[in-house]
């Protein structure tokens, strides 16, 4: 075992507790909520995620070897033109990565999940590493309408990522529990919105409903579930988005459908499944199941190809539902990292990722 590995990783999870574990615990009104247990999912979502599992997780993680889990070769990128970016007229996203996603809708810029970071841990100088560059820095934003976060483990909710967003957003809106997380980030109170499942914020044309998904939350070892978890539906002039942050598949997806559908443009999680956690991340077919009940006219698979996560090939994710996705003829759009999707004129997108060699 390497040993100088075996500490990084202690390390990584030192710096978790201490830095999550003595953090006050809220009360809160909800139907998902009770003060001993935090939030909860309305299904049974059991399974084994004691510290002994945690550690046999981490062990396989760092340890084990399976093959092409990371890519070989380079991913490709689009970096995005600003000028371009501005002059566009219609309702745009860009894929920057992992759940991040920018969108320009009537004019206005909202970015789900925002994580520019080098690595997704508790600490920069140990955790996953990203495959490939954002497409656009941080530094160049335009000015953000809105930050959307679903829940807040570190490769959605990411500290650096926050503290250089502050000057140039102007709402933040998020589950139950995160505002702590923001106020203590430099975020002011004025700026945050936490809402929980079913709540809606409206600002002008804009309208975002937290909405459930099947989940679970906590930065470190002692503070489990005792913030919420959301998907979100994103509501402009012209367009019905629905965004999925992270979530095993359940009968949810069939009600948002048909309470708030159908969507436009749906923005789905696809990647870093595993059966050990299977209640709380989609497979491939459930991703493309769950676009199918929320009525969704083309999806945008996210959450894969930015980090490893799990233990699948790091290429399955996107060939599988593409695959899955069109033998049962619904529209799924893999563009690479930057490049423009129109949310009026979905298409299907290169297989981009066929490109790149898989480790010999």
């Amino acid at each position: 075992m390497n040993k100088p590995l075996l500490l990084i990783c202690a390390a990584v999870v030192g710096v978790s507790v201490m830095a999550c574990a003595a953090k006050p615990s809220a009360q809160w009104q909800s139907d998902h909520y009770q003060a001993d247990i935090g939030f909860y999912n309305k299904n049974d979502t059991e399974q084994d995620f004691s510290f002994g599992k945690f550690i046999a997780i981490g062990k396989r993680f760092f340890f084990d070897d399976y093959p092409n889990t990371e890519p070989f070769g380079l991913i490709p990128i689009a970096p995005i033109d600003l000028s371009a970016l501005a002059a566009e007229q219609g309702d745009v996203v860009y894929r920057l990565g992992h759940s991040t996603v920018l969108m320009k809708l009537s004019g206005k810029y909202i970015l789900t999940d925002p994580m520019f970071s080098e690595r997704t841990s508790p600490v920069q100088w140990a955790g996953p590493k990203r495959f490939h560059a954002v497409p656009i820095d941080l530094e160049n934003l335009p000015a953000i309408h809105s930050v959307i976060i679903s829940h807040d483990h570190y490769d959605h909710l990411d500290e650096g990522s926050i503290k250089r967003l502050v000057h140039i957003t102007k709402h933040f809106v998020v589950p139950l529990g995160l505002a702590k997380y923001l106020k203590d980030w430099g975020v002011p109170s004025e700026n945050i919105h936490e809402l929980d499942w079913w709540q809606s914020k409206q600002f002008g044309e804009f309208t975002f409903t937290s909405t459930p998904s099947q989940h679970f939350s906590g930065r470190g070892l002692f503070n489990r579930n005792s913030t919420l978890w959301s998907s979100w539906v994103i509501r402009s002039a012209n367009q019905r988005i629905f965004f999925s942050g992270d979530s095993g598949y359940f009968e949810g997806f069939k009600e948002i459908g048909e309470r708030l559908g159908p969507f436009d443009l749906t923005i789905m999680e696809n990647g870093a499944y595993n059966p050990d956690w299977a209640k709380v991340h989609m497979f491939p077919a459930e991703t493309v199941q769950a676009h199918i009940d929320l009525k969704g006219k083309a999806m945008l698979p996210v959450h894969n190809g930015t980090f490893k996560l799990a233990f699948h090939h790091w290429k399955a994710p996107l060939e599988d539902v593409t695959n899955i996705a069109q033998e049962q003829g619904q529209l799924v759009q893999t563009p690479i990292m930057g490049e423009q999707v129109n949310v009026d004129q979905p298409k299907w997108y290169k297989k981009w990722w066929r490109d790149i060699a898989d480790e010999q």
